[in-house]
């Protein structure tokens, strides 16, 4: 039964839904048993890059991997502006009004930190039940209220062609970047959408250690697992007292002594037992991967 991760990199042309259905078409192929799949952090069908699949119990880990570091190569496009923020929509506005380097560089400051951004109509987000694409391709007004977001930075590259920009953009979860070129646009006067989106990082997971469907399919997963303990390695680790393992095992809370920053990898005699938090002297297992 596989319980752990694999870091994909989607190519373009699928959603996340589409290149985890293969995925695990693929798994299921190839003999492979797990209980659950399930990817964490939606990519654009276009987009490409790091779309990390939790196998299993993996998939109990979500909610620790969701607001971590990504990091982004993309490329925005100035001058228009397009319904879904990117290449795939139809112009709604433009101007001839192109941005230079300078102009560029000048906002950058104010579109860093700790952000109000709202979400781009074409969106997974849920109003009123249904999600916002939905209505946005139905041609209804669609009004998404702002979230704080963290962006903590958006290096500029290179300038590819007459206004259009290639940049590297590290931000927390929930950013949507194509939210950042129409904001960066207005910032400097103009229009703009995303053309290209490249996902190079997802907290633990990069680029150089993802595998496409293709590779998957010809040279086999099971030695492309990540597993549950080299995923939990981005926790401190807390070996538990010998003579507390039988009561934490049984699901009593304990006191323990020399408990690490929440939250913690909790080991028993060098078996991973799950995810666990000091609560004021109290060892509480919040999630269980065994």
């Amino acid at each position: 039964m596989l319980n752990g991760f694999i870091n994909l990199n989607k190519t373009g042309g699928m959603t996340s839904f589409q290149a985890v259905a293969r995925l695990r078409h693929l798994l299921r192929a190839s003999g492979e048993e797990f209980s659950k799949i399930g990817h964490m952090g939606t990519l654009d069908p276009d987009g490409e890059g790091v779309l990390p699949v939790a196998l299993g119990r993996a998939t109990r880990l979500f909610e620790y991997f969701s607001d971590k570091t990504k990091v982004y190569y993309t490329e925005f496009v100035f001058g228009s502006e397009t319904d879904t923020l990117d290449a795939s929509g139809k112009v709604i506005h433009a101007c001839g009004v192109v941005p230079d380097k300078n102009s560029i560089l000048a906002v950058l400051p104010s579109l860093t930190g700790k952000v109000d951004q709202i979400p781009p109509a074409f969106s997974a987000k849920v109003i009123g039940g249904e999600r916002a694409y939905k209505l946005a391709r139905k041609g209804e007004n669609v009004l998404l209220k702002p979230e704080k977001v963290e962006i903590h930075s958006i290096d500029l590259l290179e300038e590819i062609g007459k206004g259009v920009f290639s940049f590297r953009i590290t931000c927390g979860g929930g950013t949507y970047i194509r939210s950042i070129v129409r904001d960066m646009a207005a910032a400097v006067g103009t229009y703009g959408y995303m053309r290209y989106i490249r996902r190079e990082q997802s907290g633990m997971f990069t680029l150089d250690h993802a595998y496409t469907l293709m590779q998957l399919e010809e040279e086999g997963i099971s030695d492309k697992l990540v597993t549950l303990e080299e995923a939990c390695r981005m926790f401190p680790r807390f070996n538990a007292p010998p003579k507390l393992s039988a009561k934490i095992l049984n699901g009593i809370k304990v006191c323990a002594e020399g408990m690490p920053d929440n939250p913690f990898a909790l080991y028993i005699e060098d078996k991973l037992i799950g995810i666990a938090f000091n609560d004021n002297g109290v060892l509480n297992v919040r999630t269980r991967l065994i």
